[in-house]
Parts: structure tokens; sequence; C-alpha cells
């Protein structure tokens, strides 16, 4: 009996820590957890209306963060996870419309990110899942020969904040990051 439990304690604990490690690569960087995900504007989303076709459909987030819905017109979404998105669709068309409506949405594209600097084609990107600086940096073709390669830095939104962040070739891009590579001096 203690056998088990000692192996069922160090399952736990392993469970545990595998789970601290999920939310963040390097300490310092979270990485991309859809369900946490702040929708902001760019992004195209998949709205459904269980049991009302009609109402559902694709929508892209505009510039102040608003999707213009059928029947409730425009709902302020931006900066919002997609859970909590889901509740004010819901709210507002439990307003007066629907009895009790199901809503569900899927981020369908991200919005992009960007990549300036000493790379060979900077520019913006189109954001894939799992994508790290290194991957980025070769979409844009790669370092020229001006690079700082080791001192690459993202500006990232962070609870509507704007947050300069060292990085390491691992590190996750996130949609909306922006990624600057410097000119080195010697």
């Amino acid at each position: 009996m203690a056998k088990l439990r000692i192996l069922t304690l160090l399952v736990v604990a392993s469970l545990f820590g595998f789970a601290a490690t999920a939310h963040s690569q390097d300490g310092d960087t979270p990485q991309l957890d859809v369900a946490r995900y702040q929708l902001g504007s760019g992004d195209k989303i998949r709205v459904i209306v269980y049991g009302e076709e009609d109402l559902s459909g694709e929508f892209e987030l505009d510039g102040s963060g608003l999707v213009a819905m059928p029947l409730i017109g425009p709902v302020n979404i931006g900066g919002n996870d997609v859970a909590a998105a889901e509740s004010l669709i819901g709210a507002k068309l439990a307003d007066g419309y629907l009895v009790n409506p199901r809503v569900s949405i899927e981020v369908l594209n991200y919005r992009p990110f960007y990549i300036l600097g000493e790379v060979k084609e900077p520019g913006s990107y189109p954001y894939v899942n799992g994508m790290t600086v290194l991957n980025a940096i070769a979409l844009a073709s790669g370092f020229t020969y001006r690079a700082s390669e080791k001192k690459i830095i993202i500006t990232r939104k962070v609870d509507g904040r704007e947050k300069k962040i060292d990085v390491k070739d691992t590190t996750l891009v996130m949609p909306g990051d922006i990624i600057r590579v410097p000119e080195r001096f010697f």
C-alpha cells in the first residue's frame, strides 16, 4: 500500500510539474493558450449560434475590436478571450432575441506578426501556431550581414500594455508581436 501511495504521489507531482511548464517556455514569455488568447484587430473568427444558422458565420474584428453581428449589431469583443467573447455575444442575443442562446467561437486566422530591422525581407507575416523567433527570421529570409543576432527584442501587448521582451531563438512568437532585429556596431 505504501508503495502505491508513493507511486501515486510521484505521478501527481510530475503532472503538476508538467502543468507548470506548459504555460511558459523560458519563464518570461507565455506560450499561446487559445483559451486565453486575447482577440484583437485583424483576427478572423467563426461564430456559431447553435440552432440559428442565420446568425452564425465568419467575421473579422475591425480596428477597434468590434465585430458586426446579424440581429444584434456591433459587439466589442477585442481584448477579451474566446470564452468571454462567447459570453458577451450570448448575453446580447439573450437580451430580447433568443432564449438561452449557445454560442461558440473559433479563431480562424490570427492577426499577423511583424519583423523589422536587420532581416532581408522585413514586413508583416501570417501567424502560424508554434512559431519561434528563429522560424520568423527564416520567413523573413534570414539576417542581414549587419544584424545583431543576440539582441533581438519582441514588443508584445500583455493585458493592454506594450511590453518589451529580450528573446532567444526558441522563444514563441504570438499574433501581433513586433520582432526587432537591431544593427550590430562591430
